[in-house]
């Protein structure tokens, strides 16, 4: 959802929500960086935060694709420059290739940004067998990269950190995905 309208299956935009609540009820909460692996980018997330540069947000996705936004160009503006990125993939990418993307975009995030909270939009229908993306990750791969979000939360701001499940269309595949993602961010 965008700030003004719902779209993309989505009513509200939790993560934006998520983000600004903590940004106002907790005072040590000031940056936050969002981390979004939908097979969708994350327009509405994007948007909202655009140019706040006390929002960092991370958006892969498949691309070209719904909704036809979320270019390498798009990097923020104003204020904001600076605090978007986006890893645009390929249809029918494969899932090593895909990961390794993301991990490397994670190591050079987590370099520079060090954020007081990290929210995960996490979206589970760039997985193998869902049918609305065309994405191959599979079940390891989103543990591993469940992983790396960790890592940095552990690195950067003691751990905090926040997963609000998006999408997802494949419902056998769905709850075994869920399962271990939760399962990786409980791990010590």
């Amino acid at each position: 959802a965008t700030g003004e309208k719902a779209m993309g299956f989505c009513l509200f935009n939790n993560a934006a929500i998520a983000a600004r609540y903590a940004q106002n009820s907790y005072k040590e909460i000031e940056r936050v960086a969002i981390v979004d692996w939908d097979v969708h980018h994350g327009n509405g997330t994007q948007g909202i935060f655009y140019s706040d540069p006390r929002v960092f947000f991370f958006s892969m996705h498949q691309y070209p694709w719904y909704p036809g936004t979320g270019s390498r160009g798009e990097t923020g503006q104003g204020r904001g420059l600076g605090t978007t990125l986006n890893v645009p993939v390929k249809a029918f990418t494969r899932a090593d290739e895909q990961r390794r993307m993301f991990e490397s975009a994670i190591e050079e995030i987590a370099r520079t940004m060090k954020p007081d909270l990290i929210i995960i939009s996490a979206g589970f229908d760039a997985h193998l067998n869902d049918p609305l993306g065309q994405l191959q990750l599979e079940d390891s791969d989103f543990a591993a990269m469940t992983c790396a979000v960790k890592q940095w939360a552990d690195d950067a701001c003691g751990g905090r950190i926040i997963s609000c499940l998006e999408g997802g269309y494949n419902l056998d595949t769905l709850g075994e995905t869920v399962k271990n993602h939760v399962a990786e961010l409980n791990r010590s």
